[in-house]
């Protein structure tokens, strides 16, 4: 069974979507740049899950962001997600965390951003607080602000696996809360080691036996950095050619580093003259 999988479904009798995500391969590479604590790891875990099934609600490309920041003993947790299904994340904390802190201890006073931008059109944001319990109901209070569609969200994690199944109302004329709510019930019924050892199919069997639903082609979910030599050039070339000289003359380099993948990228005196004649190059006349 490939653990890094997305799977949509429809109702047939209610106008209700639903998705799971199972994710293992890629969680572990996100937890892989970093020394987390076990209580992050697990946060990591949660927002990986969540921002796949925010990104598979994409109906353009585009990617989504979902941010979690305060001044408290965590200060950013990120998880970047874009259209088809490849995600990275990372997470900045300090101090000792505790296995069992809860959100709010985590960030106290905090807030969540998501924030989505398509390749062709304006981004926009939805900023909501962290003041309940879980991610997972944060999320659920997102949607009824800002999307005012009723949303069922359930998010796990463990440090090996993570995963996690939304329901949402499709729009309609008359939506009918009651299958809404019959839905939500039978969801909830599930399990994290059942979303963590199970088929797909055999748990929407479980969950939705007496229903029927039409499931949709698995997407493949990956772990990427969109991170490149090339990308760190460009932002070398915005900079004031005499203040990288500088750098240069007292280091010996220009060195950047990727906080979601750990990449490392040198630049020493011929690489950044390089860079800048490419960029004070006259232009060929046709």
């Amino acid at each position: 069974m490939n653990q890094d999988q997305l799977h949509r479904y429809l109702f047939d009798n209610a106008d209700v979507r639903g998705e799971m995500v199972q994710l293992q391969q890629s969680y572990q590479q996100v937890l892989a740049t970093h020394q987390y604590p076990a209580r992050i790891q697990t946060l990591l875990g949660e927002l990986l899950a969540a921002t796949s099934l925010l990104t598979a609600t994409l109906k353009f490309n585009g990617d989504i962001s979902v941010q979690l920041q305060s001044k408290g003993p965590v200060s950013l947790a990120v998880i970047n997600g874009t259209n088809n299904q490849q995600l990275r994340g990372v997470a900045r904390w300090q101090g000792e965390i505790a296995d069992d802190a809860t959100l709010q201890q985590l960030f106290p006073d905090g807030y969540m951003a998501i924030t989505v931008t398509p390749e062709e059109g304006e981004r926009y944001q939805g900023v909501v607080a962290l003041d309940k319990a879980t991610v997972a109901q944060c999320l659920e209070d997102y949607f009824a602000q800002s999307e005012q569609l009723p949303t069922g969200i359930w998010l796990f994690a463990d440090g090996h696996h993570a995963a996690g199944m939304l329901l949402q109302v499709l729009p309609s004329e008359q939506p009918q809360r009651e299958d809404f709510e019959h839905l939500l019930q039978l969801t909830a019924t599930i399990s994290a080691e059942e979303l963590y050892q199970l088929p797909a199919r055999e748990i929407l069997h479980r969950l939705y036996h007496q229903e029927d639903l039409r499931l949709f082609d698995a997407i493949d979910v990956s772990f990427r950095c969109s991170c490149s030599r090339e990308r760190c050039a460009a932002a070398i070339r915005t900079l004031d050619k005499a203040e990288i000289d500088s750098v240069i003359a007292e280091r010996g380099a220009v060195e950047m580093d990727c906080e979601y993948c750990n990449s490392h990228y040198r630049f020493d005196a011929i690489d950044v003259e390089a860079i800048f004649n490419i960029t004070n190059a006259p232009e060929r006349q046709q």
